[in-house]
């Protein structure tokens, strides 16, 4: 994988040292990429290796807890809403992006839900919620999956790490990229996994109070946040349009990487074009 043009570490105000990635165009419509659960910023490779790299500048993080950022062991980091939201706005802030597109996937649903609890949405452009886990989804049958990965037998973490991935996706994925995406997934700590299970997703008004626009991306085989989730975001969200693959599991991005990213720069662009109209 082709190194970042940037690679920065950003502080929260809660202490945590957050690792955060430049890609593509200095000057282009700016996105950031959220991943998540037991993740890191490198589930993005098929974005951030594409042609999107020409026109937009994308930022990625690891999420707190995950690849190179720190790792606390304590439940409050975890566990405590605002800390999610203040350590997005650094990533923001940090990398001066001016009202960027989130792109949210999995977890990363909750951690902008969190975000917009905080700061609403009026230093964003649009939401892509990707699978995204915008309220806790019932009888997942990847829910059991993930609450056996918190166990501490090293042995043990990889086999059930393995099923998590394996259920991840409903399309082929080859072998190699199999093992990178088990590489990654075990340098999140078994304690941080189950520190981040079971948070609450007090989410609905802040969806409500949405005025950006949003897209709504989401496999209709997904067996982690099943696709009922996504048509609950779409029917809450008042400018929300939809986009679900028919033969995708929960990472349509990997699975799907031609229709996701060109749905995504055209998501974007229709941003950027009415931003600058309202600005002539």
């Amino acid at each position: 994988m082709r190194p970042p043009q940037v690679s920065r570490t950003i502080k929260t105000p809660d202490g945590v040292t957050i690792a955060v990635q430049e890609w593509g165009h200095a000057s282009g419509p700016e996105i950031v990429f959220i991943h998540g659960f037991s993740q890191s910023h490198l589930c993005w490779k098929k974005q951030i290796e594409s042609e999107l790299a020409e026109s937009f500048r994308m930022v990625t993080y690891d999420l707190r807890g995950h690849g190179d950022s720190n790792k606390p062991l304590d439940p409050v980091s975890y566990r405590d809403s605002s800390r999610w939201a203040q350590e997005l706005h650094s990533v923001i802030v940090g990398t001066h992006l001016q009202r960027p597109v989130l792109v949210a996937w999995s977890y990363g649903g909750r951690v902008v839900c969190d975000y917009l609890l905080s700061y609403g949405d009026g230093s964003i452009t649009g939401i892509n919620f990707v699978g995204a886990a915008t309220r806790t989804p019932e009888n997942a049958p990847g829910r059991a999956l993930i609450g056996a990965m918190a166990t501490a037998d090293a042995s043990e973490n990889a086999g059930r790490t393995l099923a998590f991935l394996k259920a991840c996706t409903a399309l082929p994925v080859s072998a190699d990229d199999l093992d990178a995406m088990l590489v990654f997934n075990l340098l999140t700590p078994v304690e941080v996994r189950s520190y981040m299970s079971g948070r609450p997703t007090p989410y609905e008004e802040a969806l409500r109070k949405l005025r950006v626009p949003v897209l709504v991306t989401h496999g209709e085989k997904d067996q982690i946040v099943p696709l009922d989730v996504g048509q609950y975001t779409v029917a809450v969200v008042s400018r929300a349009e939809a986009s679900f693959y028919p033969e995708s599991g929960h990472m349509t991005f990997w699975e799907e990487p031609v229709r996701f990213n060109r749905e995504l720069a055209a998501f974007v662009m229709k941003r950027v074009e009415r931003h600058s109209a309202k600005t002539l």
